[in-house]
């Protein structure tokens, strides 16, 4: 699934395209969108902010719409010149918007909708997510605590850390990366982590993932402990291990030699 970095990344490829402009054409190639007449709705209407929370994705229009998207584990967002080829078929694009010689469209997303500006302040779904681990100026370090202690006491911080209530944005590959940064076994219950300790493994992803997202995609080779199972620790020569962790069994990444 798509973490925080590369949905801020795909924000950014956006934005010199769409915030500011009156979209040229807006298509909505899928029947179940075509039924809800986007295009004429959003017609005439300027972009006026592309902007992310987590793993979600919204572009704001004037009067008070937005389009909000949420990938999951098969969509995808991209940015081509006008008539240029794209890399998956037309038949898997969800959206698309002409502008400024450019086309931006959304592949497969399973998650893609209209709605008001008040309905993303009270939105369930929304509304329930915690902090944003790229959220600018700073990370919400109070309220990520405050989440995180609410928790199940006897979860494993790896877990808690998938869990987008507490916070918002981290995914498989960035909880196994922060931990390993931090030294912090993954499997070690929350009544055992110290907030210290829970704050250095978004001291250690936070950076990271904002590097993460100047790059034109992800760069396997600068993961330390992610989808290295069996390989030396970098830090302390261990075999890594993996194995299936909380109630979704997501592959768990880490060294048992220096995460204590």
């Amino acid at each position: 699934m798509p973490e925080g970095d590369t949905i801020l990344r795909a924000a950014k490829r956006i934005r010199p395209v769409l915030e500011g402009a009156v979209p040229e054409e807006i298509l909505t190639p899928q029947e179940r969108h075509a039924r809800d007449r986007w295009p004429e709705r959003l017609r005439g209407r300027a972009v006026t902010n592309v902007d992310t929370h987590g793993k979600h994705l919204f572009l704001r229009f004037e009067g008070d719409l937005v389009l909000h998207s949420h990938l999951r584990m098969t969509g995808a967002w991209a940015v081509y010149r006008h008539g240029a080829r794209w890399r998956r078929a037309p038949r898997r694009a969800w959206l698309v918007i002409r502008s400024r010689g450019h086309e931006v469209v959304e592949f497969d997303g399973p998650v893609l909708e209209l709605m008001t500006e008040g309905r993303t302040r009270f939105d369930q779904r929304l509304a329930a997510l915690g902090p944003d681990v790229l959220a600018e100026p700073a990370f919400d370090e109070a309220g990520f605590l405050r989440r995180l202690r609410a928790d199940d006491p006897t979860r494993g911080i790896g877990d808690a850390l998938l869990d987008q209530r507490i916070v918002a944005g981290l995914g498989n590959i960035w909880k196994a990366e922060g931990c390993w940064g931090a030294q912090l076994d993954p499997w070690r219950k929350l009544r055992d982590v110290t907030d210290a300790e829970a704050l250095a493994v978004i001291a250690d992803a936070r950076p990271r993932m904002f590097a993460a997202t100047e790059r034109s995609r992800p760069d396997p080779h600068g993961r330390r402990v992610y989808d290295r199972a069996g390989r030396p620790c970098p830090r302390c020569g261990t075999r890594i291990e993996a194995r299936g962790q909380g109630d979704d069994n997501r592959t768990t990444f880490w060294c048992p030699g220096c995460q204590r």
